[in-house]
């Protein structure tokens, strides 16, 4: 029955998207629902990029010539977070179209989404409209969930949210495994030759605060409130994914993307108070600044520990923190923050009280060469002002 409703909901938001589509048309914008590839100029980028092979909690793809012949070329990564698309259309369209310059600019192989992305009234609506625009840009991406965009109480609304995006063609999310705590656990695996791997994406949901049914995990207190950790069976899987890996290609490389950053990002600065936090000489920092402490989790659930351990995770990705944006070296892994892309949240405008020609707002290039060694940069969206 479960399965039956969703079906019936998202071919219904699909419906009704249509009709509020051709009435926005008719009248010219002035009534209906404003779609986001409608409110901005939307560019067909396209992709050489190919999907190989798919299993319940992994996809496969790799970049390939105009006869479908997988190729040794480099890959580009676009990732940005805290889109926090809701509810005003004049931010909503300023958003989207800053992400649309960026990808016209850059074309990137793959774009990632690290949560937070969708959060207005009509969530499906906008999950369904989000994914019809990257339709339309002809760009592959993935997302993982943040804390914001489906709340725990609302029960099966996260995995319906899901299923929204996940039916579209250039949507590789996976749903992952159902023993595993949180939607969207799963991994991209990158070829660059037939049975040779450029890099593994491994892609978390760090779900939102800590459910009781989980304290006793890492022995919370139940009166403790924090943001939430990976738990011990999405580390398991981590774990085993690499292990297996390693044993079908050899030594894999591999990055990681989540929302609520690793604990381990606070050894790149200190609260100084009056609102400032420099960098700490515990990190080599390559680029950005923090303007507000981490928001990761009181608990520490170790998954730094096993990166060490397992050898394979060169870089995690996180988002949360919309005015933090460096990329720090802390014992030989980087600890990206993606570029918050959003304006529907606080910006630097509140915290610092800088105009809008000095915040951070924008996306994260990663530049994967053949040979597996890479390079992260940030683009801003000021550049466009």
């Amino acid at each position: 029955m479960n399965i039956i409703y969703e079906k019936l909901r998202i071919n219904g938001d699909k419906a009704l998207l249509g009709v509020s589509r051709a009435v926005y048309d008719m009248t010219g914008g002035l009534l209906g629902r404003s779609r986001f590839s409608k409110t901005v100029d939307v560019t067909h980028v396209g992709s050489d990029v190919k999907i190989i092979a798919e299993t319940a909690d992994s996809v496969t793809i790799a970049k390939t010539d105009k006869d479908g012949k997988i190729v040794d070329k480099g890959f580009r990564i676009l990732s940005t977070t805290d889109l926090h698309l809701g509810d005003d259309p004049k931010l909503r369209k300023k958003c989207i179209g800053m992400l649309m310059n960026h990808i016209r600019a850059t074309v990137p192989d793959l774009v990632i989404l690290t949560g937070d992305i969708i959060l207005g009234r009509f969530q499906h609506l906008d999950a369904i409209e989000f994914a019809q625009f990257m339709e339309e840009v002809g760009v592959y991406w993935a997302f993982v969930f943040g804390n914001h965009e489906a709340r725990e109480e609302k029960g099966r609304f996260k995995e319906l949210l899901m299923k929204c995006q996940t039916t579209f063609p250039h949507c590789l999310a996976k749903q992952g495994r159902e023993d595993l705590f949180g939607l969207c656990n799963y991994c991209i695996n990158i070829l660059k030759g037939e049975n040779e791997l450029l890099k593994t994406l491994f892609m978390f949901d760090s779900g939102r605060d800590i459910l009781d049914e989980y304290r006793a995990e890492q022995n919370v207190p139940a009166d403790v409130g924090a943001y939430d950790y990976l738990k011990k069976n999405q580390m398991q899987w981590y774990e085993d994914k690499v292990n297996e890996l390693n044993s079908q290609y050899g030594e894999v490389k591999s990055f990681m993307y989540m929302h609520i950053p690793l604990k381990e990002y606070e050894n790149a600065i200190y609260d100084a108070g009056n609102g400032r936090f420099p960098f700490t000489d515990k990190c080599r920092i390559l680029y950005g600044g923090a303007y507000e402490w981490v928001g990761s989790s009181h608990i520490n659930s170790g998954m730094f520990d096993l990166i060490k351990k397992l050898g394979s995770t060169e870089a995690v990705f996180s988002g949360h923190d919309h005015v933090n944006d460096f990329c720090a070296v802390y014992d030989g892994v980087y600890l990206v923050y993606s570029q918050c892309g959003g304006y529907e949240t606080y910006t630097l405008e509140e915290k610092t009280g800088w105009d809008e020609s000095k915040w951070i707002q924008g996306v994260t290039i990663t530049d994967i060469e053949s040979d597996g060694s890479f390079d992260i940069s940030p683009r801003y969206n000021r550049m466009y002002l």
